[in-house]
C-alpha cells in the first residue's frame, strides 16, 4: 500500500485524507499544532455556492484604499517592509478587471458547486455531526443605496452563473428574519447555501478518518524533504524524517514557508480574520447573515452564536486585537435587535490563506513529481474542501478529474 503524507490538519488536509484513504492510500496527517485548530476552527462555517466572485473586481483597489482611510475600517494592512506582500498586492491590482474577474469566478464556482453536492454525500454516508443547516444565506443591507448597488451583483450572478437570490425589501425582510432591526433597506437570500459548525465538523471528521486508519500526528512541524532528483522519499520534521511515496501540502497560510522546498512561487498571504463565539441571545437569528456594508457575518448554532470577519494583513501576527473584536460587535449592532450575548465562549483569530485571484492553488509542485499542493482557499476553505480533496485524490491516482484542474495550477503565477 502506497503511503501519502498530508502536511496540514485543517479542513483541506482532512478532505484530502478522506478521499485518498477511500482510494486505498495509507494516509498520515502531520500538523504543526493540533488537528483542526487553525483557520478551520472558529470561522463562520458557511458553505456558500453564492460566493463565486473573487475579491479582485473592477474598482476593488479604489474601494480598498478608501476603506483604509476610514476610521474603524474592517480592512487593514499593517505597515511593514515585505517584498512578498507588495508583490501580492501588485498581482491583486493587476487582476481587478472584468476579464480576470470572470475567469476566476468560473473556476471558483466549479469547486463550490461540486463541494455543495459532495457535502450531501458526506453527510449521508458518514453521518457527520456538524450542525448542518441547509437554510440558505441572507445578505442584509442597511441603506437603499447599498441595496440598489447589490442588485447589479445579483443580476450578474443570476445571468452569468445561474445563481439567483430571492429579494426581500424593508418590512418583507423583517418578517423573514424577526431578529433584524426595523428600518433596514432589505436583503437577498441565497437558498442554495448552507452552514455548519466548523469545530464540530473537524471533530466528527477526525473520528471518521481514524476509523478509516488515517494516522494523525500533532506537533510535527515540517521543514523540508528528502529527495532523489524529482522524487521525495521522506518528509523532514521536528520529530524526525517520515518516509513516504507522495506528499500533499495543505498547510493553509503556512504553505509559503515551504516555498523554497517546493520550488516555484506561492503567492499566499495570511489574511487575519476574527470571530467571537457566545451564548445564543434571546432574540437569535434563524438564518446565517452577512452585513456587506460593515463586512460582518453572523452564524447561529444550536447552542451558540458567532460573529466574525474583518480582514487584516499583518503577517503572522499572533495577537488578538480588542479593537478588531469591537468592530464585529459594533457592526452587528446596526442590524440586529440583540447583537451580542454577555456570555462569551471564545475570542479567536485565524489566518486565511489568500491568493491574488481568489483561486486556490491545487496541483503538482514545480520541483517534484510526487508532491502536490492544495492551499490558498482564502475565506472559502470549508466551502471548497470536499471538491479539493476529491480532485487531489484523482490527480494522485491519475484518474480523470471531476473538475478541470487547469485554473488552479501553481504554474499560473
Amino acid at each position: 500500500m502506497s503511503r501519502v503524507i498530508i502536511v496540514g490538519g485543517g479542513i483541506i488536509g482532512a478532505a484530502c485524507a478522506y478521499y485518498l484513504s477511500g482510494n486505498g492510500w495509507k494516509v498520515t496527517i502531520l500538523d504543526r499544532g493540533t488537528f483542526g485548530q487553525g483557520c478551520s476552527h472558529a470561522n463562520c462555517g458557511f458553505v456558500c455556492p453564492s460566493h463565486v466572485l473573487p475579491l479582485a473586481t473592477p474598482g476593488a483597489v479604489g474601494r480598498t484604499l478608501r476603506a483604509m482611510l476610514t476610521p474603524n475600517s474592517p480592512f487593514s494592512i499593517k505597515p511593514r517592509l515585505s517584498l512578498s506582500l507588495f508583490s501580492w498586492l501588485w498581482a491583486f491590482a493587476r487582476r481587478c478587471n472584468v476579464h480576470d474577474m470572470m475567469n476566476s469566478a468560473r473556476a471558483i464556482q466549479a469547486l463550490l458547486t461540486s463541494s455543495r453536492a459532495l457535502y450531501d454525500d458526506l453527510l449521508r454516508e458518514e453521518m457527520l455531526q456538524c450542525e448542518w443547516q441547509p437554510r440558505g444565506l441572507l445578505f442584509v443591507f442597511q441603506t437603499p443605496e447599498a441595496m440598489h448597488h447589490y442588485a447589479e451583483t445579483d443580476h450578474l450572478l443570476r445571468t452569468e452563473f445561474s445563481m439567483p437570490a430571492k429579494r426581500f425589501d424593508g418590512p418583507e425582510l423583517e418578517r423573514l428574519e424577526p431578529a433584524l432591526r426595523s428600518g433596514l433597506a432589505g436583503g437577498w437570500l441565497y437558498e442554495s447555501d448552507a452552514h455548519l459548525r466548523p469545530d464540530r465538523l473537524m471533530s466528527s471528521l477526525r473520528q471518521t478518518l481514524e476509523n478509516r486508519g488515517v494516522e494523525i500526528r500533532e506537533y510535527f512541524e515540517v521543514h523540508g524533504f528528502t529527495n532523489n532528483h524529482r522524487a521525495v522519499s521522506a518528509v523532514e520534521t521536528t520529530q524526525g524524517a517520515i518516509t513516504c511515496d507522495a506528499v500533499v501540502v495543505a498547510a493553509g497560510a503556512w504553505t509559503p514557508l515551504l516555498g523554497k522546498s517546493l520550488g516555484g512561487r506561492l503567492p499566499i498571504q495570511p489574511g487575519k480574520g476574527y470571530s467571537i463565539t457566545m451564548a445564543r441571545p434571546s432574540v437569535c437569528p434563524s438564518y446565517p447573515l452577512i452585513f456587506e456594508e460593515h463586512r460582518v457575518a453572523v452564524t447561529p448554532f444550536e447552542d451558540g452564536y458567532r460573529i466574525g470577519s474583518t480582514m487584516e494583513f499583518a503577517g503572522y501576527d499572533t495577537t488578538i486585537s480588542d479593537r478588531r473584536l469591537e468592530l464585529l460587535r459594533d457592526g452587528a449592532s446596526h442590524y440586529l435587535r440583540e447583537p451580542v450575548h454577555e456570555t462569551v465562549q471564545e475570542e479567536w483569530f485565524g489566518w486565511r490563506p489568500m491568493t491574488p485571484d481568489s483561486r486556490p492553488i491545487i496541483g503538482r509542485a514545480a520541483k517534484y513529481d510526487n508532491v502536490w499542493i492544495a492551499a490558498g482557499h482564502g475565506m472559502l476553505g470549508v466551502s471548497m474542501a470536499p471538491a479539493t480533496g476529491k480532485l487531489i485524490a484523482e490527480m494522485l491516482d491519475g484518474r480523470t478529474p471531476h473538475v478541470d484542474p487547469v485554473p488552479y495550477s501553481p504554474e499560473r503565477f
